[in-house]
């Protein structure tokens, strides 16, 4: 029932899910509404996370109802998606500020980064290779820091370490 994509221009969208789906030709169905509700909660969810919270309210949801959902959400501008891992994308509501994703692979741990942070980096590859960035959709993994700190106290190596150590076997 997918209607094109929405004209979404990165700009912030209020949490009035039902305003936002209205303009857009849709109704707050109580499925969106729980799926939603289960994003906002969540902060960063699986499709599967999503399902499980959305569960907790209406057992009878089923994952393709979630998945059918977020696809919809998505293409109108309300959630958005980030790959964290190897597993499923995780979604988040997209009217907060578009971040960076900094993915711990010791706790797992995600921690959301202002994009200005890459500014000089989004620009470089601007200015070299004419490549317009979209850091909504950006991931870096590594070490958080109380992981790092914890592999110090037990005498391990820092992620750079274990990078130089892995660089040099051949």
């Amino acid at each position: 029932m997918s209607r094109g994509p929405a004209a979404y221009t990165g700009s912030v969208v209020s949490t009035d899910w039902k305003s936002d789906l209205r303009q857009r030709g849709y109704r707050l169905t109580p499925q969106r509404q729980l799926v939603l509700e289960a994003v906002d909660a969540l902060e960063h969810g699986t499709p599967d996370d999503i399902l499980c919270e959305v569960r907790k309210t209406a057992s009878g949801v089923n994952i393709s109802t979630v998945y059918r959902t977020l696809e919809l959400l998505e293409e109108l501008g309300l959630v958005s998606h980030a790959h964290l891992g190897h597993g499923a994308p995780t979604y988040h509501l997209a009217d907060r500020h578009h971040h960076i994703h900094l993915v711990c692979r010791d706790c797992t741990d995600v921690i959301e980064a202002d994009v200005e942070i890459a500014a000089e980096f989004t620009e470089k590859l601007r200015e070299t290779f004419g490549f317009e960035t979209d850091m909504k959709h950006f991931a870096i993994f590594g070490r958080c820091r109380t992981c790092v700190a914890d592999a110090a106290r037990q005498g391990g190596t820092t992620a750079g370490e274990e990078i130089k150590t892995v660089s040099t076997r051949s």
